[in-house]
C-alpha cells in the first residue's frame, strides 16, 4: 500500500487541476489567439519553408543533447544569436506586412471563425475558364504575358511592387492588362482566390546556371518566383506564342489548354494533395 501511495504522490499528484481565476482564462485566450494568427501568418508566407528547416535543426539539437555531441552543441550555442538576427533581416518585409495587416483589420476580420467561411477551392470553374481563355487568346496573337497563380504561400512581397487591382478574374480583364501599349502590360499579374490582386509586379529572376541561355526575362522570372513560393506561373512568349508553366523551380513548355485546365484545377484544391504528381514529366524543359 505504501508503494502505491508513493507512486501517486511522485507521479500522479502533479496532474491535479490547478486553481484558475478569470484573469488566467483571459490570458489563455489572448495567448491562444496570438499563437493561432502567428501560425496562420507563417503558413501563408515563405516563413513556412523556414519553419521546416528550424524543425530539422531542432531535431538535430535534441539528438546532439541526448548523445552528448559537444561540438555540435557548441556550434548551435554560438550560431543562435547570429541566426535570429539573420531571420529578422531576411523576413523583414513579411514582418512589416503582418503588422500592417493587423493594423488594418477590424475585430470581426481577425476572428478565428473567419476562416470557416472559406470555400474548399481557391479558384472557381469560372475563374479557371477565364484564365485558360485569356492565355490562349493571347498566345494566338503572340501577346507576352506573365501570370502568377498563388497557392498556399502568398506573394505579398512581390504584390507590393505592382499596382493594386482587386478585381474578379475574367478573360477580358487579363487580355486588356497585357495588351500592348497599355500602362499595365509590363510585369506580372498576381492571382489570389478568384481575384486579380495586382499588376505590373516585379518578380525575382532565377539564378539557376543550368537554364538555357535562350530563355528571356519572363521565363526566368517565372522560374524565380516558383523557387521562392509554391505558386504556379503561366508564361506566354511574345516571340513564339508558346505557353509555358513554371512550378517548383522547373519550366514546362508547350502546355495545351486541356493540360492547363487540369493544372489549375489541382491548384484550386485547398486540401493538400499528398501524391503531388509531377505533371512536367516527359515535357521539354528549359526550351525556347
Amino acid at each position: 500500500m505504501e508503494t502505491i501511495r508513493t507512486f501517486f504522490r511522485d507521479y500522479v499528484a502533479w496532474l491535479s487541476m490547478p486553481s484558475i481565476n478569470v484573469i488566467d482564462i483571459i490570458e489563455i485566450i489572448i495567448i491562444a489567439f496570438a499563437v493561432y494568427h502567428i501560425v496562420i501568418w507563417i503558413k501563408d508566407t515563405r516563413a513556412w519553408v523556414l519553419m521546416k528547416g528550424i524543425i530539422v535543426l531542432f531535431l538535430v539539437w535534441v539528438i546532439a543533447m541526448i548523445l552528448g555531441m559537444n561540438v555540435l552543441l557548441w556550434i548551435f550555442q554560438n550560431a543562435m544569436v547570429i541566426g535570429i538576427t539573420a531571420i529578422v533581416i531576411i523576413f523583414q518585409p513579411e514582418f512589416r506586412n503582418a503588422l500592417e495587416q493587423l493594423g488594418r483589420k477590424s475585430f470581426s476580420s481577425i476572428s478565428p471563425f473567419e476562416d470557416s467561411k472559406n470555400k474548399t477551392e481557391r479558384y472557381s470553374d469560372r475563374s479557371i475558364q477565364g484564365i485558360v481563355k485569356a492565355v490562349y487568346e493571347m498566345a494566338k496573337v503572340k501577346t507576352g504575358a506573365l501570370i502568377v497563380v498563388e497557392r498556399e504561400i502568398q506573394c505579398r512581397e512581390f504584390e507590393r511592387t505592382g499596382i493594386p487591382i482587386d478585381a474578379e478574374i475574367s478573360s477580358q480583364l487579363l487580355i486588356n492588362i497585357f495588351e500592348h501599349n497599355t500602362p499595365l502590360h509590363d510585369g506580372a499579374v498576381i492571382l489570389r482566390d478568384n481575384r486579380v490582386v495586382s499588376a505590373t509586379c516585379y518578380l525575382p529572376l532565377s539564378d539557376n546556371l543550368e537554364l538555357s541561355k535562350d530563355l528571356g526575362t519572363r521565363h526566368r522570372a517565372s522560374i524565380g518566383v516558383s523557387e521562392v513560393s509554391d505558386s504556379l506561373t503561366i508564361v506566354v512568349s511574345e516571340e513564339t506564342g508558346v505557353v509555358s508553366v513554371a512550378a517548383e523551380g522547373k519550366l514546362t513548355r508547350h502546355v495545351d489548354a486541356e493540360a492547363m485546365t487540369e493544372l489549375l484545377r489541382r491548384v484550386s484544391r485547398k486540401s493538400s494533395d499528398s501524391s503531388r504528381r509531377r505533371w512536367w514529366r516527359g515535357a521539354k524543359k528549359h526550351e525556347k
